[in-house]
């Protein structure tokens, strides 16, 4: 059996994920895999938002391209990185469990807040919350009007810092990056879902393959996740249907319970002035049956002219 080259971005988180991927390999007796860094656009244009600086493309384009080279043999991705639309001739599989999805925050003086926001976000604390995500400030700006709200990027580390440097009292980010670089505790409040839908795939670590490399597929096969699948090809199937990509606020969830998934899905108008929610359940045989039905859901309660207003915008 091949060595396998595992094809990452070099952060800490990216790395992380790729080692536990390599890691579940060689407890299922495959042989040894090495680690193949490679710089993206998105780490070289990290000062530029990422709907102007050309989209989650950016994160993947070149560890993509050596994919199809033949330079590796798989890409380790966090699954709300891909892109909606797959480059021809690679296959996507979710693998190891989803670690939780919800957004996080993380304040530069820890005040416990418990389970509840609105000690962080209420009116008199005037707080100034950095993110990079225009589906997060949408989401914040609805149940929040009064928040300041400035665009942030960066690793997580180099966010943290600018925590410290550049004036935020707080930052949102994905509570499943803090919590596998051991930075729970760094954590004031996790954010209800009913409050702020996460990306869809957040949470999921995925692998990309060539299509035809059956070996490969055997491998992935056997630390793959059955929740995180069906989670993934729902959330998937949503974006896909409603034509997404980063520049519209969009949210996707999906939840497991037996043998049934719920879904939840939001889209807004950046500004948060406006708003739709849908959910719906589904069997976990058909998650893309599913993720078509609250795509459907959201466009009969009003979505079309958000995601119409969010691209022109």
């Amino acid at each position: 059996m091949r060595r396998l080259r595992i094809g990452t971005r070099a952060s800490p988180l990216a790395r992380w994920q790729a080692e536990a991927v390599a890691a579940a390999f060689a407890k299922t007796g495959a042989s040894d895999a090495e680690l193949v860094l490679i710089r993206t656009s998105g780490d070289r244009l990290a000062r530029r938002p990422i709907s102007s600086a050309g989209g989650k493309r950016l994160f993947v384009k070149e560890i993509e391209e050596a994919l199809v080279d033949g330079r590796v043999d798989l890409a380790v991705h966090s699954a709300k990185d891909l892109p909606a639309e797959r480059l021809p001739g690679l296959h996507v599989q979710a693998v190891l469990p989803r670690e939780d999805p919800r957004d996080a925050v993380v304040a530069r003086i820890l005040a416990p807040a418990g389970d509840d926001p609105d000690a962080l976000f209420a009116p008199d604390r005037a707080p100034r919350v950095g993110t990079g995500s225009v589906r997060r400030s949408a989401q914040l700006r609805h149940a929040y009007p009064h928040l300041d709200i400035a665009p942030i990027r960066g690793n997580v580390g180099t966010r943290l810092d600018k925590l410290e440097t550049e004036g935020f009292d707080l930052l949102v980010l994905a509570a499943a990056g803090l919590v596998r670089l051991n930075l729970a505790a760094r954590i004031a409040v996790r954010l209800p879902l009913d409050l702020c839908v996460p990306a869809p795939g957040q949470g999921i670590v995925c692998a990309e393959y060539r299509c035809g490399d059956e070996e490969t597929r055997e491998l992935l096969a056997r630390i793959a996740d059955r929740d995180a699948s069906a989670a993934l090809e729902a959330e998937r199937a949503l974006v896909t249907a409603l034509g997404a990509d980063c520049q519209v606020p969009l949210g996707g969830v999906s939840t497991a319970a037996g043998d049934r998934l719920l879904l939840r899905g939001v889209v807004a108008l950046p500004d948060g002035t406006s708003l739709v929610r849908h959910e719906a359940r589904g069997s976990m045989a058909a998650p893309a049956a599913l993720g078509a039905e609250v795509a459907a859901g959201l466009l009969a309660a009003g979505a079309g002219p958000l995601l119409d207003a969010a691209r022109a915008s």
